[in-house]
């Protein structure tokens, strides 16, 4: 089971078009079929609770057929993680998700950009708040560039505060004659290559729930606490162009020169 969260930070769009087409909604198609597998009891009733039919609900995932879930070696365990992460507050509200899902449609309708970047799966040990801070920085960046040249609204997405689980294509991997389960993210197992780290331990979704709850807070307080304004993200791109190899060649001061005179604008509109 893996956490997953998105988080939006979008600047105003002051100088584009607003949209033009009328608000139409997304209509998402699953066609996995049940599981033919064993399922624990736990799951099987679970499973005969879920609705039959395909609208969404909260258990309605376990009547789809699952082919990346870890095998426990302790179901109680599992259930007792997933009894403690219920009474959790939850990592994103019903707000963002609308909000996410609305400025998704505009996209979908070609009124809006969506820029989405971060890790392919996150680690604990690689847990801190310069690398949040830098993943966010450089989205923004290229949001403000982004924005200029395509002359409308960038929906960024940061690929973090949850990406701990990884698919494989293979549920083991071998070194040396050695065959090991393989390492399905820090969400799941351990990446070192002995036998006590590859075994799945549900209590790694405790520690993936609070590190992907400090990770929202941060980004949270960077885009609302000023970090994120528009005037500080347009120096870094100055301060890139003028000490980067590639702002020497300049082959970045034609967009600088142009870039300028509409973020003073942005700024004195507020």
């Amino acid at each position: 089971m893996a956490l997953a969260s998105s988080s939006l930070i979008s600047f105003k769009p002051c100088l584009f078009a607003p949209f033009q087409k009328p608000r139409r909604s997304i209509v998402v198609a699953n066609s996995a079929e049940p599981s033919s597998k064993s399922a624990s009891p736990s799951t099987a009733s679970a499973s005969a609770s879920a609705p039959a039919s395909t609208k969404w609900s909260l258990n309605s995932w376990r009547t789809k057929k699952a082919l990346q879930l870890p095998e426990y070696p302790d179901q109680s365990s599992v259930d007792q993680v997933l009894h403690t992460l219920e009474t959790f507050p939850p990592i994103v509200f019903a707000g963002e998700a609308r909000s996410l899902e609305e400025k998704l449609a505009q996209a979908a309708m070609g009124n809006a950009f969506l820029l989405q970047g971060g890790d392919c799966a996150e680690s604990f040990k690689e847990f801190n708040a310069n690398n949040i801070r830098d993943t966010f920085r450089v989205i923004l960046q290229m949001g403000v560039v982004l924005m200029f040249g395509g002359q409308m609204p960038v929906i960024k997405v940061g690929r973090m505060a949850g990406q701990f689980a990884k698919p494989r294509s293979d549920p083991f991997e071998e070194k040396n004659g050695v065959k090991l389960p393989s390492y399905r993210g820090d969400n799941v197992n351990g990446d070192a290559f002995d036998a006590a780290s590859r075994i799945p331990d549900p209590q790694r979704m405790i520690r993936a729930y609070t590190q992907s709850v400090a990770t929202l807070n941060l980004l949270r307080a960077f885009a609302t606490g000023g970090y994120a304004a528009m005037q500080r993200v347009n120096q870094w791109n100055l301060d890139f162009m003028e000490r980067s190899e590639q702002g020497d060649r300049h082959l970045f001061y034609p967009l600088k020169s142009q870039i300028r005179p509409y973020l003073k604008i942005l700024f004195l509109y507020g």
